[in-house]
């Protein structure tokens, strides 16, 4: 699943990343892709004070192996439903 998203990006140079944030794993990891379209991600920290989306914005900085310049959260701070604009670097 992750590896169709990275072909994605290095084609296209920049995706934007619907994803359903499921609080309170055991572990971060990409879990399934909706009907939508939207990728089902567990998210192993608290959806507290901005912990889920720090530790899912390190997931996908690990994941694409970007820096965390290149991952940008456009909507969804506060909900379980985000958006994220994600930009390959130049050595991608």
């Amino acid at each position: 699943m992750i590896e169709e998203i990275k072909k994605e990006l290095k084609n296209k140079g920049e995706i934007y990343l619907k994803i359903k944030a499921v609080p309170n794993a055991s572990k971060t990891e990409f879990k399934d892709r909706m009907a939508d379209g939207t990728y089902k991600i567990s998210v192993g920290a608290v959806p507290e004070k901005g912990k889920a989306n720090t530790e899912l914005i390190k997931y996908l900085v690990k994941e694409f192996g970007l820096d965390k310049k290149n991952i940008k959260l456009i909507s969804g701070a506060s909900s379980r439903l985000k958006l994220f604009k994600i930009v390959k670097n130049k050595n991608f």
